[in-house]
């Protein structure tokens, strides 16, 4: 008797549909861990600069950056690629109410991060990029937290020396302030 011919099975040859569903796939997985890595990052931020700025109470949260917000956490509605359904692979910027008065006013401050490697690159305001290493450690957000802080204060002094000079009202600098109403 005869022994049966066993032959190797064919590889499937991929076609060209294939190739651009397995780059989608990797995207997407990059993408995925660009936001999760982000959000990591802000939600850090908004916890450590909140402790950084007064022990006392809430005074940042996590809002869109742009459009109607109020002082509370929009969990993912606070990042700019939120509801875009195929999650872009981009920098991401996400809002930040910070408490500027003991009336309950928050400004909102814009930050864009962008990953590089092992570090996170933060932008205030479309300002410089502050370098934070990854994973951040507490100190190292420091330096933003002071940029913050001087970008609050730079705002409140500098429309302050316009008025008193007669100069006012001339540059738009597009703080958003909202005083929360309980």
């Amino acid at each position: 008797m005869a022994k049966p011919k066993t032959s190797k099975p064919k590889a499937k040859k991929l076609d060209r549909l294939d190739h651009i569903a397995a780059a989608a796939d990797i995207y997407g997985q990059r993408s995925f861990d660009n936001y999760a890595q982000v959000r990591s990052v802000a939600e850090t931020i908004r916890d450590e600069l909140c402790a950084w700025l007064s022990p006392k109470d809430q005074c940042v949260f996590l809002v869109p950056p742009e459009g109607a917000f109020g002082a509370q956490n929009y969990r993912s509605a606070a990042y700019d690629v939120s509801g875009k359904g195929y999650l872009p692979l981009q920098p991401i910027s996400f809002g930040l109410a910070v408490r500027i008065s003991h009336e309950k006013d928050f400004m909102r401050l814009k930050l864009r991060c962008r990953k590089e490697g092992h570090a996170m690159f933060i932008s205030v305001e479309n300002g410089r990029d502050i370098r934070i290493e990854l994973p951040v450690e507490k100190d190292s957000l420091i330096p933003l937290f002071e940029a913050i802080y001087a970008h609050i204060i730079d705002f409140f002094t500098k429309s302050v020396e316009e008025y008193d000079h007669g100069n006012y009202g001339q540059s738009e600098i597009g703080f958003d302030i909202q005083r929360v109403a309980e």
